[in-house]
């Protein structure tokens, strides 16, 4: 059973400026500032928001092939995530347009 404070949040609205949030978001501890932007919007974002993410992110100069601290980029990392195609499939397609 959940808690009342941990209800799921259906239908939350992600407009263009909650989304852009993630571009001003700080470093987790020392990784990567870029790594750390992709993993902050992978976490908290719907795959369709995370794909209008993603091309913002590359045009103010963040690299999608950031690693983390264990030398891997994001899409390595969630490749074992069971509901994370999605999320692959954006990430692969802009790295193979960039």
């Amino acid at each position: 059973m959940m808690r009342k404070d941990k209800l799921k949040v259906l239908e939350e609205v992600w407009d263009d400026a909650r989304v852009g949030e993630f571009l001003d978001k700080a470093p987790l501890g020392d990784e990567n500032l870029s790594y750390s932007r992709l993993l902050y919007a992978y976490r908290s974002m719907r795959a369709e928001d995370f794909a209008r993410f993603v091309p913002r992110f590359i045009a103010s100069g963040g690299d999608i092939n950031a690693t983390n601290l264990a030398g891997q980029t994001l899409l390595e990392v969630i490749e074992a995530h069971t509901k994370s195609a999605p999320f692959r499939e954006i990430l692969s397609a802009f790295d193979a347009a960039g």
